[in-house]
């Protein structure tokens, strides 16, 4: 699984024109589920998610998490942060599950991060969407169950 994680002020994602899912601060998650990935994996990024210290303290230092500051998740399916550009220039997507096996796992990421009492609001999976943030920082971390980077 692979995700991109941004702190954000506030988002929304909307999809023709209707919100689906907004939240203030917290951060927004872009996730990409790759072929091959199970519940481990899910089970690995919202850990990561949710313990990911990119808030700051007192001293303005990012020692605080998610839980920490009771912000808000706004999740994102994305396959093409699987999309692999190092041959010519149209990315290949073979990587990215198809939605049969992803729509479960990306679900399944957001379910664990309520169960840990973080706040998750979603875009549609599979749909067009538009996402607006405000990065805060602007903070921006990658996360890879791979250890890819």
């Amino acid at each position: 699984m692979r995700a991109v994680v941004q702190r954000v002020s506030h988002a929304s994602v909307s999809v023709d024109g209707n919100v689906t899912g907004s939240i203030s601060r917290g951060l927004v998650v872009l996730l990409g589920v790759e072929i091959g990935d199970g519940e481990d994996a899910a089970k690995q990024i919202a850990e990561k998610i949710l313990n990911l210290r990119v808030f700051p303290d007192g001293t303005e230092l990012m020692n605080r998490s998610i839980r920490d500051v009771a912000g808000s998740v706004l999740l994102v399916s994305q396959f093409t942060l699987l999309g692999d550009a190092r041959k010519g220039r149209r990315p290949s997507f073979i990587r990215a599950a198809r939605e049969e096996a992803a729509k479960p796992l990306y679900e399944l990421v957001g379910a664990l991060i309520e169960r840990a009492g973080t706040s998750v609001s979603y875009g549609i999976f599979g749909a067009h969407m538009n996402v607006v943030l405000v990065n805060d920082g602007p903070v921006t971390i990658l996360l890879d169950t791979n250890k890819v980077f």
